[in-house]
C-alpha cells in the first residue's frame, strides 16, 4: 500500500473514533434522528475505508474484517435508534471502538507500505543527472519509482512558448518511462518528486511546460527534490569573486522551492547557504543548512561507472576511428558551449574553423568527436538569430565533410567514456571529465593563427 493512502486512512480512523463520543452524547439525550445520522456517515467512511485497502491488500486482512464487524454493529446501533428503542450508547460504542483500534493496528503494524518516487527529467541527455538516485530507488522494494519525461519549450525572444520538445524516446532502453499525459499527479500524489530543471519562468531560452514548475509542483508531493543537471567547478566558499559568479545558480526558483537540494560537494553546499543567507535573510541560515545537501552528484556516478553502452560505438563512428591499417586513431572530444559563442560571436566561429581544419589535417591519426551544446540551436535562434544562420552553416559543411563524428545523441557520457582527452571551451562537462584522468586541454577563441 502506497504510504501516503496509509497515512490518509489513518487519519481517517481517527476522525471516527473521535466521533463515537459525539455519538454516545447524541442517544443519551434522545436526539436520536441526529444520533443517526452520524451513524450513517461513519458506516460509509468505514466502507469506503475498507474498500480501499482491500483493492490495495486483497481480502483477508484483519483491518478489512474489524471494519466490516464495524459496519454491521453501527447498523444494528442505527436501526435500534430510529426506532427509539432503549440503548446503551456508551457500552455499545465501547465494543465500536474496539473494532476501530483493531482496524487502526492492523493498517498500521501489519500492512506494508511502499513509497512512491517520481523522477522528472526533460531534456534525455540530462537524464545522467538523475540516473544513479533513479537506480537506487528503483532497486528498494519498498519503493515504485517512475521517470515521466516531461516536455520543453523553445522560447521566443519576447518569452512566448514556440516549438515543443519531447524527448520520451531517447531514453536508455532499460528506463521504463510514463508519458506525462498518462501519471496523474493529482491521484497518485507522489511521496518524492526529483527535478533537474530549476529554473520554472526564468529561462529566457527554454522552459518545461508551465504544470512542472517547481512552484505548482510542491502541491503534488511531500517532498520536491532539485538535483542540478549541471557540474560546477570546484571554487573556495571564501573566495567572494569567484562565489558572485555563481550566485544566479543559487537563487533559481527550484531551489528556493524545493524541499531538499542536493548538490556536488560541501564546499559547494556551504556556497549555496551563504548565498541564499545573504540575499533572503541571515536569520534563515539553519533552515538552508538543514535544506542542502552536499551528497554528490548522480552524473560523476555515471562517469565513474560507464554503462556498457557508452563503450560502443556506432557502425560510423567505428569506421572513422580505425585507421587504415585497422589501428585505432586517438578520439578527442571537442566541446563548444553556448556562453562562448554569446561572449565571442564571430571570433568564436573563426576559432572553431581554424579547430576544424587542423583536425582534418591530421585526420590520419586523430579522430574529432564534435559535440556542441545542447542548446545551442534554441539559444542562438532565440537571441542572435544572425549568428545562428552563420553557426548552421558550419554544422551541415562538417557533416558533409565526414572525417570527423558529429555527436548530438542524448547520451553526453559516451563522449566521455571513448574520446582520448578533451578540448574546448570551459564548462561544466570539464569538471566531470577531470574525474576521468584524462588530459584536458581549454580552447582560448583569441589565440588563431595570424593573432598576437
Amino acid at each position: 500500500m502506497r504510504l501516503y493512502y496509509k497515512k490518509q486512512y489513518l487519519t481517517a480512523l481517527e476522525r471516527l473514533s473521535e466521533v463515537q463520543t459525539e455519538i454516545v452524547n447524541l442517544i443519551e439525550k434522545k436526539q436520536s434522528q441526529e444520533a443517526a445520522d452520524i451513524l450513517e456517515q461513519c458506516q460509509q467512511e468505514a466502507i469506503r475505508i475498507g474498500t480501499a485497502v482491500e483493492e490495495s491488500e486483497g481480502e483477508g486482512t484483519e483491518a478489512v474484517h474489524s471494519l466490516e464487524q464495524y459496519c454491521e454493529l453501527i447498523y444494528q446501533l442505527y436501526e435500534e435508534v430510529l426506532q427509539g428503542a432503549t440503548v446503551n450508547g456508551r457500552q455499545r460504542v465501547k465494543k465500536l471502538q474496539k473494532l476501530l483500534q483493531k482496524a487502526e493496528s492492523s493498517l498500521r503494524h501489519e500492512i506494508r507500505t511502499q513509497k512512491e518516487a517520481v523522477f522528472l527529467p526533460y531534456k534525455a541527455s540530462m537524464w545522467d543527472s538523475l540516473e544513479s538516485v533513479w537506480k537506487v530507488a528503483n532497486e528498494d522494494p519498498d519503493c515504485n519509482a517512475v521517470v515521466v519525461p516531461i516536455p520543453y519549450y523553445d522560447k521566443n525572444p519576447d518569452g512566448t512558448f514556440r516549438e515543443m520538445h519531447y524527448e520520451i524516446d531517447q531514453f536508455p532502453a532499460d528506463v521504463p518511462v510514463v508519458h506525462y499525459t498518462v501519471y496523474d499527479f493529482g491521484k497518485n500524489h507522489p511521496d518524492k518528486i526529483f527535478i533537474h530543471n530549476p529554473y520554472d519562468d526564468g529561462n529566457y531560452v527554454t522552459s518545461v511546460h508551465p504544470f512542472f514548475f517547481s512552484e505548482n509542483l510542491k502541491r503534488y508531493t511531500d517532498e520536491l527534490i532539485y538535483i542540478p543537471y549541471f557540474i560546477l567547478n570546484e571554487i573556495d566558499p571564501s573566495n567572494e569573486e569567484a562565489v558572485k559568479g555563481m550566485e544566479h545558480f543559487c537563487m533559481t526558483a527550484g531551489v528556493v522551492n524545493a524541499d531538499r537540494v542536493i548538490v556536488q560537494s560541501e564546499a559547494m553546499k556551504q556556497i549555496y547557504v551563504n548565498v541564499l543567507s545573504k540575499y533572503l535573510g541571515e536569520e534563515k541560515r539553519p533552515y538552508w543548512q538543514e535544506k542542502i545537501l552536499g551528497l554528490g552528484s548522480p552524473k560523476v556516478d555515471r562517469v565513474c561507472n560507464p554503462r556498457s553502452e557508452d563503450l560502443e560505438l556506432p557502425e560510423e563512428w567505428e569506421r572513422l576511428v580505425q585507421t587504415e591499417a585497422g589501428a585505432r586513431k586517438k578520439i578527442i572530444f571537442y566541446n563548444t558551449s553556448v556562453s562562448a559563442l554569446l561572449h565571442h560571436g564571430e571570433d568564436m566561429l573563426a576559432k572553431m574553423e581554424e579547430v576544424f581544419r587542423v583536425f582534418e589535417e591530421h585526420r590520419d591519426t586523430v579522430t574529432l568527436l564534435w559535440r556542441p551544446h545542447p542548446l545551442i540551436e534554441a539559444t542562438l535562434t532565440s537571441m542572435r538569430p544572425a549568428l545562428w544562420e552563420t553557426y548552421e552553416g558550419m554544422v551541415q559543411k562538417y557533416q558533409a565533410a565526414g572525417w570527423g563524428i558529429y555527436d548530438d545523441s542524448a547520451n553526453m557520457n559516451r563522449a566521455i567514456a571513448v574520446s582520448d582527452g578533451y578540448y574546448g571551451d570551459w564548462s561544466s562537462i570539464v569538471w566531470l571529465y577531470q574525474k576521468t584522468g584524462k588530459p584536458i586541454m581549454i580552447q582560448d577563441c583569441a589565440v588563431r593563427e595570424g593573432t598576437h
